[in-house]
């Protein structure tokens, strides 16, 4: 199996798939079919079926999925059997929210620095993380062993931000800055563009309106 030949929608379901063996894991179940699997969390089951034969073969005939084994396949394939650190390029208003954000002290990321050109911002410490000088970052990435790093600036700056981390070595980046950015060979770019999602929902509510005035 080569890894680029699974789609991203493929990874975005493992994803969820885990979140749903957590939950049964913590209520005490011990195994689940891919029925009741779809049926309890609203899934399709042969959907699950196909994307969790990509990696293998984790089902048992009569019995269905060992949830313990599931959900341990899972967090390896994902590379969730061990920890990834953080660094947040921009504490404004999003990185230091991102840097504070709870969810992360139930995940395997942990953020372990913010990054920024404001000498106002520089040396302040945003809940259990320090600032640093952004001129600083390929230092620190190095220092504080950073793998994963998430850009929160201003759309006009974010390419260039890009570039610096990439030459940093760093090779999973996501993007909060509502523009499209150009990626290296082997870098990982992903982008989350809070304006596109709310103009899709801005379409089905025009739709909606439409409809219903025409009825």
């Amino acid at each position: 199996m080569k890894v680029e030949k699974i789609s991203e929608l493929t990874t975005n379901r493992l994803s969820v798939y885990l979140r749903c063996l957590n939950e049964l894991l913590a209520e005490g179940k011990r195994t689940v079919s891919s029925d009741k699997l779809a049926e309890r969390f609203h899934l399709n089951s042969a959907q699950i079926r196909k994307d969790l034969a990509c990696f293998g073969e984790f089902g048992v005939r009569g019995v269905g999925y060992y949830v313990e084994d599931l959900r341990d396949h899972l967090q390896k394939i994902l590379g969730l059997d061990k920890n990834h650190r953080v660094g947040i390029i921009g504490a404004g208003r999003l990185g230091t929210a991102l840097a504070d954000y709870y969810g992360f002290t139930q995940t395997n990321f942990d953020v372990v620095a913010l990054f920024d050109n404001d000498k106002g911002k520089i040396g302040q410490r945003i809940g259990d993380v320090d600032v640093f000088a952004f001129k600083n970052f390929a230092k620190v990435a190095k220092k504080d062993k950073i793998d994963v790093a998430v850009i929160a600036v201003p759309a006009q700056f974010a390419q260039s931000v890009l570039e610096e981390v990439t030459k940093s070595g760093i090779k999973a980046v996501m993007n909060f800055a509502p523009t499209p950015l150009r990626v290296h060979d082997g870098v990982k770019l992903k982008t989350i563009d809070l304006t596109i999602s709310l103009e899709s929902l801005s379409y089905f509510l025009s739709h909606v309106n439409n409809i219903n005035g025409n009825n």
